[in-house]
């Protein structure tokens, strides 16, 4: 129910405007001057519109529109919508009236159809002005503020903050994506911003800033203790939906690390914070284990040379092998691109060989159920190759799979090996066939 708030000297005009306005479903509040609105507007807040008679004794329409707005400004509130009541022609002061931010102008005596009309006009614009001012500001996928929004709104609401600026990582989240593409990543982005709006305190208020990087502000949570419980309370349940979406068999050690920093210990600069918990975080990462650190001046201190300790060795940690399944490496067919071109060029050029098997699935039985066998065979791919072999599903019948390392004598029974078990385990309710092509270094 939207509130409206009548300023007019003129009881009628009050009393009119109230039950016109009451009756449309609008919530009225009245006062007799401009004072008597100043003041009560500081108790009662703000409203939805205001209407305001131009001449009163003592404080007119426009001065009373002045010292609106400004108490407006001082306090950060968003301007009201301001619709003058005049019982005047002048043109003049109507067009004062517009410089002045008036929405509107409604002449007396006015028609009650036309007051409801425009008021109703002006209360419908300003919604969707403000949808469209919340939907640019919005990360549309997550609901949480986006990046543009964090940089600008941050750093005013860090001032008298108190509580933990937190900045979260989407452990392995690219695996994700490469490996059960794209739509998989929005589900689990979709589930991960629902678990955190449930788990924030209240008031907390949270930005996307990356892919998979985020930014809350956390009120009440004031040491490490309590980001860290916070951390583990999180990521149970996390890890607890990706499973159900991922699959329990499904071998990407997916959660999330966070990197904290408390206002006002470490002060209210919203960029200085950024950087610390920045910090925090990277160590988090370097552990692997999907915890929150929190800021501690230690982690300023870097080796006699000015480089952080063990960069090389950190940087392994996070890009290798504890990412990467015990199982032959599927990809979305995008990820697959790149890789092969960069193996093609890897065997031709160091005088290793390859095969490349293209395997397409056909519906031998009427009466089974063909989507379900393609996908049973693809899951008989990643357990039957070597974990050194690459595939993508090309197709929902069609896999690529990419031998490398091999024979040119042992690519055969490999694939018979592959085609022969699938049929020990499945039956014939499809029929596999195949195209090979070995690739050595001539193929460069």
């Amino acid at each position: 129910m939207n509130r409206v708030i009548i300023v007019d000297d003129d009881a009628v005009n009050r009393q009119m405007a109230g039950h016109l306005l009451s009756k449309a479903g609008m919530r009225v509040t009245a006062y007799r001057s401009g004072q008597a609105f100043l003041d009560g507007v500081v108790d009662s807040g703000l409203p939805d519109l205001i209407l305001l008679d131009i001449k009163m004794p003592d404080m007119d329409g426009f001065e009373t529109l002045h010292r609106f707005r400004k108490y407006s400004s001082e306090n950060g509130y968003a301007d009201t919508p301001v619709i003058f009541l005049t019982a005047d022609e002048d043109i003049e002061n109507e067009q004062l009236g517009f410089r002045e931010g008036a929405a509107d102008y409604i002449h007396k005596p006015f028609d009650p159809q036309v007051l409801v009309e425009r008021i109703r006009h002006v209360l419908d614009r300003e919604e969707t002005i403000s949808n469209l001012k919340t939907e640019a500001a919005q990360d549309q996928l997550t609901g949480f503020l986006n990046k543009s929004a964090v940089s600008t709104q941050f750093p005013g609401i860090c001032t008298g903050f108190q509580g933990c600026l937190m900045m979260i990582d989407l452990d392995s989240f690219k695996l994700v994506n490469d490996l059960h593409g794209h739509e998989m990543g929005d589900k689990i982005l979709i589930i991960f911003s629902k678990l955190l709006r449930e788990l924030m305190p209240k008031d907390s208020i949270a930005g996307r800033v990356g892919g998979d990087e985020f930014i809350v502000l956390l009120p009440g949570v004031t040491d490490e203790k309590e980001a860290s419980d916070f951390a583990d309370a999180f990521n149970v349940r996390l890890i607890s939906a990706a499973k159900e979406l991922l699959g329990d068999e499904s071998d990407i050690p997916f959660g999330a690390s966070m990197g904290a920093a408390f206002l006002p210990q470490h002060g209210d600069s919203y960029e200085k914070l950024l950087r610390l918990a920045d910090k925090a975080l990277y160590v988090s990462k370097i552990r692997g284990t999907h915890c929150c650190t929190s800021y501690r001046s230690e982690m300023d201190r870097g080796s006699a040379d000015g480089k952080t300790e063990s960069d090389l060795q950190t940087l392994s940690t996070i890009l290798g092998e504890r990412n990467v399944p015990d199982k032959a490496y599927q990809l979305n067919k995008d990820a697959f691109a790149y890789v092969y071109q960069f193996v093609i060029r890897y065997i031709t050029r160091n005088k290793h060989s390859a095969c490349k098997v293209l395997f397409t699935l056909y519906l031998r039985d009427a009466g089974g159920n063909y989507g379900e066998s393609c996908d049973r065979f693809d899951e008989h791919l990643k357990q039957s190759l070597r974990k050194s072999d690459i595939y993508t599903r090309s197709r929902f019948n069609q896999f690529f799979v990419f031998l490398t390392d091999i024979r040119e004598e042992a690519i055969q029974k490999v694939i018979d090996k592959i085609i022969d078990r699938w049929y020990e385990q499945n039956g014939h309710q499809v029929d596999i066939a195949y195209e090979k092509e070995y690739v050595t270094m001539s193929d460069e």
